[in-house]
This record gives C-alpha cells, structure tokens and sequence, in this order.
C-alpha cells in the first residue's frame, strides 16, 4: 500500500511554532531545534504552512517568490537542513503550495500590472468593466471578486482576497512555470504538497454571472453556496477536475512517491470528482465534517458510514479537526480534556489519514483577540463586528485566535520566544505545556502520543477495512477494522453514563483511557472513554 494511505500528519504554522532569535516569529531553526520533539510525539508526516518570499499580508498565503525562503524564517540553508533533518528521522515533508494566486507584489503581476501589452498580463485574470465590474462573482470571503486597476482602466480577478491575484491556467505559460515550482522544490526531496483553494483554480470562459442562492454563511465544507450566491462559474469546474489528473501525473515520475492533498469543499460528489473517477486525481482531499461536528455517537457512527461509502478502497478519506483557519477544537468542547480524548481516538483509530494542527495534542485554547485588533486580514474587513457577535453567528472571522504560539514550558514567552511574540502568548498554566504534560500519564499530550504510536505500529489500523456496528440504547460508537485474520474493534463511549458488555475471553486489550476496563471478558467504558481490542479469526 502506498505510503501516503497510512500516515498521519501534524500541520506547523511556522510564524508560530519556534522562534530561535528572539524576534517573536518562529522560524525555521527553531522548527528543527524541536524535530526530536515531533518524532517523539510519533508524527509521520509534517505539513508546513507557507514559509516562501512573502508581504506576509495573508501571512504567507501571499507568494512573491516561490522559491525563496522569507527572511522572517531563514535561508534555503537553513530549509535545505530541515529536510534533511525530517527525513533523518523518517519522517516526511509536505510543503504548502499556492497554485491558486500570488501576491500582488510578485514580479509576475507587477509586469502584468504595467500595461495591457505586456508579456505577462495573461498571467492573470483581466477583463474590461464598461463602468461596472465585468460580473457578478462573490470571492470566497464575502467581497466582490473584482478589483479595479485605474492605471489600465481594467478589473483583475481575485477569489481570495484584493491583494492576492488569481492566477490564468487557461495560459499554458502559467501552467509550465507552476510546474516548474513543483519541481524545484521535489528535487530538494520534499514528500508531497498540499494545495491552497484548489477548487478555485480554474473559471468559467464565459464570466456568467452566478445565479442567486438562499445561503449567506459559508461552512468549512461548503463554499458552493455562500453570500448569497452560488458559485457555479466560480468554483470547482470540471477544467480544475481535468488539472487534477494533471498534477498528479506530472509529479509521479519523482522516486520519493509524492502526494497531493487538496484543499476543497462541496459535496462527496464534488471532493470525489477531485479524487478522479480511477483515483487517478489528488490523492487526498480534506474532509472537513469534523470542523463542525456534533458530540454524540450517532453523527460520527453516520460519518463513517458516509465515508466507507462515498469513498471505499482505493479512496483514503481524511479527519480533520483544525487548521489554521478554523477554530480551535478544545473550544468548541467547552475544554474538556475527556471529550477531547473520545474525538481524537476517532480520528486516529477510523480509516483514513488523521491530520493534527499544531498544539491540538496539548489542547491549545483559543485567543481571544478582538476583531479590532486582529492582524488577520479578515478581522480588519470585519473590524467592526464584535468577536461575541461573529462567534455567536458561527462565522470564524479572526484567525489571529487559533495561530497563537506554540506553549512549550511554563518560562517566560512559554518556551517559543525571548522576546515579544507576534501573537499574544497569553494566560496558562503549567499543565498546559508540553513540558508540564509530559510528565502527566494521563495528559492530552501522553494519549495522542500513544494515538500516534498506536495506530504507526498497527497494519490493522493502517491498512484494514471499516464496518460500524449498531449498538442502541447508548451513547456508544462501535467499529471494527479488519485486515486478514486480525480484527481490530473500537469502542468510544460519547455519553456521560458508564456502558457494560460482555466480550469473548480470546480479546486481546490494545489501549484503553478514561478508567476503561476489560476484565475476564467484561467490558466497562465509563463516561468519555474508549477502548481498543484485538482477536484473531479462527481459521
């Protein structure tokens, strides 16, 4: 089985991970100065966000130079030896890749900027208004899509935000220069990318406009439908479908195996038809169901069997609690330490890859930065709409809040810094850190540890096939995975009451948390507990 389909993958937001000089931002040294640390806690794969040449307006989701490092976080040395470090320890490296846009300070919109003849300005997305936008396209944070240039008398396309131009793929120049970035940096040996707004690649030839929809709110999952207004020219056609393939075939021919995991949204349809119909298109899509989930058995028991059916062998699906741009999870659970056991047991132990945004394995709270003051672009659109309002809405729209600095020890700057963070560290305790939870057996940070190492030293885990069980009358999740003659079976108790069965004696406990017990063939799982057991088939 290809290597991509069994890992698991921890994502760092380097601004905010380790910072090694005492300038507040994290950087790449410091990144590898906790390496031990990572590998330690058993990741497999590390994802990084963006730490090329950058404005840093989106905090580098704005590329000026895609490939070059910022100076905010080092040299090439200084990445060329974090590879080499990641891959010393066996583990794998997954960079960020913006095909989508770049920042309006990229040398190749600068020149498309200058005049309507130059060699580049069908690099990106121009159209003539006649005194109005060319149509009426949404982007994807509520704005118009249209920004006018006044020094050619002309609107560029942005799906994103105004300073960060859309891209031409319609323009083979484009492509050949795009694929020229994915191959300078797999030649340096990086293991695969995951790629920002993908859906958002291509756009209708014909600049329709977009037909009008009841749904105001985007969702993690769901930016088909938002602003009233439903994206159809906008938004996944089936050109960047086609691109898929594409990609993929282009980066096959390197002999590290890379892989391609998508940022999308839309229906099972949709992520699938990015899939490609022979799993011939990225290899992974992010599934974001987990963004909003619902704390019972039912939801997640009706997401696996979702998933085992939308997307069955030789599809991977994905578990996704957090990223950089969505709430913090422990806050969505009103922070408890239990229910965060139960999720992250799902997520590790279901079939599929777990992805694990930094500082979700010690339970990292959210800030509470206003929008007011937020640095987050997003926030300063919405300075205005207070942070209780938009939390009330179910809106997320200062990132600021899930980014704030890794919490390493309890000393000044917890750890990530000796001088001022970019981010507030804030309050904390030090049972909070993952100095102070290393030293707690029954820490957050001690069961994702054994999650990870877990599911790294289980085939069944890794590679079985999924089938839930139906047990009524409880709050009780119930799944086996099954590989030859192993069967692997999980139990994750989601409600507050204690639940007892009776087991074949022949089971064999793997893991257990929260006082689960497993005693002459009797199962007891107290409230916010799990267990895993395992037996062998008679042949």
């Amino acid at each position: 089985m290809e290597w991509w389909k069994q890992t698991s993958i921890y994502q760092i937001y380097p601004w905010s991970f380790q910072d090694s000089n005492g300038d507040g931002i994290g950087d790449l040294p410091g990144i590898i100065r906790r390496l031990d640390q990572i590998q330690d806690l058993g990741v497999e794969t590390i994802w990084f966000s963006p730490f090329y040449r950058s404005p840093g307006e989106d905090f580098g989701y704005d590329i000026s130079d895609y490939t070059a490092i910022d100076p905010r976080f080092g040299t090439m040395e200084d990445c060329d030896k974090l590879i080499r470090e990641i891959h010393k320890r066996k583990m794998k490296v997954v960079l960020d890749m913006v095909m989508n846009h770049t920042s309006d300070k990229h040398p190749w919109f600068i020149e498309s900027k200058s005049s309507k003849d130059n060699p580049k300005r069908d690099f990106y997305i121009w159209k003539k208004g006649k005194n109005k936008k060319p149509n009426n396209w949404i982007s994807m944070v509520g704005t118009s899509g249209w920004n006018y240039d006044k020094s050619t008398d002309e609107f560029y396309y942005s799906n994103f935000l105004s300073f960060q131009p859309d891209l031409n793929y319609r323009n083979p120049k484009v492509k050949k220069a795009m694929f020229g970035v994915l191959d300078f940096w797999l030649k340096k040996g990086v293991d695969g990318f995951r790629l920002d707004i993908f859906n958002s690649i291509y756009k209708d030839e014909s600049f329709k406009d977009n037909p009008f929809s009841l749904r105001f709110f985007p969702t993690p999952d769901n930016h088909d439908e938002a602003f009233f207004q439903k994206k159809t020219y906008n938004l996944n056609l089936p050109e960047s479908f086609l691109f898929a393939k594409e990609v993929r075939k282009h980066i096959s021919k390197y002999k590290q195996k890379p892989f391609l995991i998508g940022e999308v949204s839309g229906s099972g349809k949709v992520l699938k038809s990015f899939l490609g119909e022979k799993a011939d298109g990225l290899n992974l899509v992010f599934q974001f169901e987990l963004i909003h989930f619902d704390y019972h058995a039912q939801f997640f028991k009706e997401l696996l069997d979702k998933n085992e059916k939308e997307f069955p062998t030789p599809f991977t699906p994905t578990y996704v609690l957090g990223n950089h741009d969505q709430r913090r999870y422990i806050d969505r659970l009103g922070g408890d330490i239990r229910k965060a056991k139960v999720l992250s047991a799902f997520q590790f132990l279901a079939r599929g890859i777990p992805v694990v945004y930094y500082g979700d394995e010690i339970g990292r709270k959210e800030g509470r930065i206003s929008n007011f003051l937020g640095k987050d672009p997003i926030a300063k659109m919405n300075r205005f709409v207070p942070l209780f309002l938009s939390n009330l809405l179910g809106i997320y729209i200062n990132r600021d809040n899930c980014r704030l600095p890794m919490l390493w020890d309890d000393g000044e700057g917890a750890g990530f810094t000796t001088g001022k963070s970019w981010l507030p560290v804030g309050k904390f305790l030090a049972s909070d850190t993952v100095s102070g939870q290393k030293k707690e057996k029954n820490s957050l940070w001690n069961h994702y540890r054994s999650l990870f190492h877990l599911r790294k030293n289980s085939n069944v885990l890794r590679e079985g096939s999924l089938h839930t069980k139906q047990i009524s009358g409880s709050d009780v999740l119930c799944f086996e995975r099954k590989l030859g003659d192993k069967v692997v079976t999980v139990y994750l108790n989601f409600g507050d009451k204690s639940w007892k069965e009776l087991l074949p004696v022949n089971f064999n406990l793997l893991f257990s948390f929260g006082g689960a017990d497993l005693r002459e063939g009797k199962l007891e799982l107290p409230g916010h507990s799990g267990m895993v057991t395992e037996f062998r088939l008679r042949k």
